[in-house]
């Protein structure tokens, strides 16, 4: 450990993982770190099943649970959009080498005390229960729109600028009411509160379209997921990291990150001491440059069934609008399931979760637990929401953001190109990005 290295990474967690493997890859030597045994971190995925009882203290399954092996439950479930930027960071990374995925069955919206699918084509929005006869045209006269826009072509932007007309506006524009605004933004744009209504529409069309593109690539639902689990993610980097000559650590102390006059130097672990320019971490290895500005609950259930109403769907993912239950956050429900080979046969893990607004946040997840029916065990934990306290640039530093309550991966990917723009300098070239998960060329 007593050497020099570019970069050193603290922690395994999925931001981690990813920026040591974009580090690596674009030449730089990096060392990586984690006191845990594990790989993962907070993103870790729990196997043996018995494992995840007894880390919130309940007594061992009994046997209808099948074998405690056959189960990988994610502590932070999250899908992956199809034509998203972790898939493009997987492919020109070359991690997707080291996994396999299988997409999501099906994309729900919540409405009026009950889940419909998230429509996505013009066919689609005129078959859906969401919306009126005459609100369906409107909607599909939008969704032609949005297909049919080019950033660099004024002519399809139906006389509204993308930078200066707000979204509020475009949705005014095609007449939209508040309902469908209500799934677009939300589950269509993945937005989590309504602040983008006020924002320049581009954001929000570009949104739209990545959801429509990566639906198109495997036609359920935009999402896919990595068989056995969240866990195979951050291996897959390990892997990567190892071929190009980045050193990996388990079950290694960090006593101390060392600074001279306010800059990082090195990492102290007992009396090694590995020296460095740049040290890349979460927030729980710098509780001085942290601070919390949010909780987040999470509820893993366990059932011997799917989700009613969703046609039997062996996955799904589900976004419950805050204004349908008068909240200020959404709420998200995610499915998976034995077909990912991350519990026994006939099992089924959901998850509910929100960011907590309450001081009873078990009762603000209730709409997202009443739509899944009877559930065998329950598992709740809630979270601190950390945020570094600054950006890094001159300690040298940088810090991850914990994980929100999103059911997909696209602001994780955000932050981890901000941390990678702040430590090299420059943004993530993202053409030189081959564009299927099927071609392993760089």
């Amino acid at each position: 450990m007593d050497e020099e290295y570019d970069a050193i990474v603290l922690g395994t967690g999925l931001k981690e993982c990813i920026l040591s493997g974009m580090l690596s890859v674009s030449g730089k030597k990096v060392l990586h770190i984690d006191r845990n045994k594990y790989y993962g971190g907070e993103s870790a995925s729990i196997t043996p099943l018995e494992e995840l009882f007894s880390q919130f203290g309940l007594p061992a399954p009994d046997e209808s649970y099948g074998r405690g092996r056959e189960w990988n439950v994610d502590l932070i479930p999250k899908f992956l959009m199809a034509n998203g930027q972790l898939v493009k960071l997987l492919i020109h990374t070359g991690v997707t080498r080291y996994l396999e995925f299988k997409s999501v069955e099906g994309s729900y919206v919540y409405k009026g005390g009950k889940i419909s699918k998230v429509p996505v084509d013009e066919r689609e929005a005129l078959a859906s229960d969401l919306m009126g006869m005459f609100e369906k045209r409107r909607f599909k006269n939008f969704l032609i729109y949005v297909q049919d826009f080019r950033e660099d072509d004024p002519k399809t932007w139906k006389d509204m600028d993308p930078q200066h007309t707000t979204m509020g506006q475009v949705y005014e524009k095609f007449g939209l009411d508040r309902n469908t605004q209500d799934f677009t933004g939300h589950a269509l744009a993945l937005y989590r509160d309504d602040d983008y209504l006020k924002l320049p529409a581009l954001q929000t069309v570009r949104r739209i379209k990545l959801y429509s593109d990566s639906l198109a690539r495997y036609g359920k639902s935009p999402y896919l997921y990595p068989m056995y689990g969240l866990g195979e993610l951050p291996q897959g980097f390990a892997r990567l990291s190892a071929i190009y000559g980045g050193t990996y650590m388990l079950d290694k102390a960090v006593d101390e990150i060392v600074m001279e006059n306010g800059k990082v130097v090195g990492v102290r672990s007992g009396n090694e001491l590995a020296k460095c320019k740049q040290v890349f971490c979460d927030p729980s290895y710098v509780p001085d440059k942290a601070q919390k500005t949010g909780q987040v609950i999470r509820c893993i259930c366990l059932m011997d069934h799917p989700v009613p109403g969703t046609r039997d769907a062996l996955s799904t993912q589900i976004i419950i609008p805050q204004k349908q239950v008068g909240r200020k956050s959404d709420i998200y429900v995610s499915l998976v399931s034995y077909t990912h080979q991350v519990s026994a046969k006939g099992w089924f893990i959901a998850m509910v979760s929100t960011t907590v607004e309450t001081s009873n946040p078990e009762a603000e997840i209730k709409p997202g637990l009443e739509l899944l029916g009877p559930i065998k065990q329950k598992f709740v934990r809630i979270s601190d929401y950390m945020e570094p306290t600054d950006d890094g640039l001159e300690s040298q530093v940088f810090i991850s953001k914990s994980y929100d309550a999103t059911t997909h991966f696209e602001t994780t990917c955000l932050d981890v190109l901000d941390i990678f723009r702040r430590g090299t300098g420059e943004d993530f070239d993202f053409s030189k990005v081959k564009h299927d998960l099927g071609d392993e060329e760089q």
